[in-house]
């Protein structure tokens, strides 16, 4: 017979890296783990929780940009979130921002081809933008458990 929930012990442990999928790369975010100096993840931490700081703010940026219809602007600061992102291993993040990027510079998701309507660009990073902060969040919560956060 299987145990109930509170009899799994399993219940309140963290999750493991391995849960999250393609949406962490595990070895790149190891590799942060690898920094730690202890049993509590102190440093890991400081590290991903300034990522989640600068990821909200620099959402709010974007939503302004996007607002201000400022492409170079969202240009700028999808490719700043990309780098932060790819850092820690979030890949899906990381990958919306680096689309966020190719748009706002007038170009389509790769980076290769010329978009010359602005409109369309406008839209693609809505669209992207809205998937980038679905993903964002998906990672959060993930990270905040891994981290033993309770609520």
């Amino acid at each position: 017979m299987a145990p109930t929930k509170a009899e799994d012990p399993t219940k309140d442990a963290p999750p493991a890296l391995s849960d999250m999928g393609e949406s962490i790369d595990k070895s790149t975010f190891e590799q942060i783990l690898e920094m730690d100096d202890d049993e509590d993840r102190d440093f890991s931490k400081g590290i991903v929780y300034g990522f989640f700081d600068q990821a909200e703010s620099t959402f709010d940026k974007m939503g302004k940009a996007l607002n201000e219809k400022k492409l170079s602007e969202l240009s700028s600061l999808g490719h700043f979130l990309k780098g932060s992102s790819a850092t820690l291993g979030l890949n899906k993040v990381k990958e919306a921002c680096e689309k966020i990027q190719h748009y706002g510079a007038g170009k389509d998701e790769t980076g290769t081809v010329a978009e010359p309507d602005e409109s369309a660009s406008l839209k693609n990073i809505e669209v992207t933008l809205k998937e980038a902060k679905e993903d964002y969040s998906e990672v959060e919560t993930f990270l905040r458990k891994f981290y033993g956060e309770t609520s």
